[in-house]
């Protein structure tokens, strides 16, 4: 497995992969967007905007990781690799040289809240589901680095 930084030319293997990933792991959203505005936000808004990591193996990407200061936007590992220390990999890399990070899980996707919370995430709030745009209710985590001293 190789982690390295996502590059524009990385963005539509990523926008299949986390619509595969979306579609296996969190059956229960509804599918708003198409396949091209999936990708045109990836291209267009979710790259410009976010330091993008992935992780590969034989030109496959696994999964992949996107963040702001402070914020961890999107972290989707694909369903064939969960539990082999992809979703950890990119974590970690996100992690390192932040003194906190904050995130938005669905409330709903008890296997992504349980990796969080082995991460030292802590559940901060629950929403009714009025911020995102599936309208699905969603929980509010976040990190703060333990300092040495």
């Amino acid at each position: 497995m190789r982690l390295r930084r996502a590059g524009l030319e990385d963005m539509p293997a990523l926008a299949v992969l986390h619509r595969l990933t979306v579609r296996a792991c969190l059956p229960f959203l509804p599918e708003l967007h198409t396949a091209q505005e999936d990708l045109a936000y990836f291209c267009d808004q979710l790259f410009p905007s976010n330091t993008v990591w992935l992780v590969e193996t034989d030109g496959m990407i696994l999964g992949y990781a996107a963040a702001t200061p402070g914020w961890l936007n999107h972290l989707y590992v694909h369903s064939d690799h969960h539990g082999r220390g992809v979703g950890e990999r990119l974590l970690r890399q996100v992690m390192d040289g932040q003194d906190g990070l904050q995130l938005w899980a669905f409330q709903k996707n008890a296997a992504a809240r349980r990796f969080y919370e082995r991460h030292a995430f802590r559940l901060q709030a629950l929403t009714d589901g009025a911020r995102n745009e599936e309208q699905e209710p969603d929980a509010l985590y976040a990190w703060t680095r333990v300092s040495d001293g």
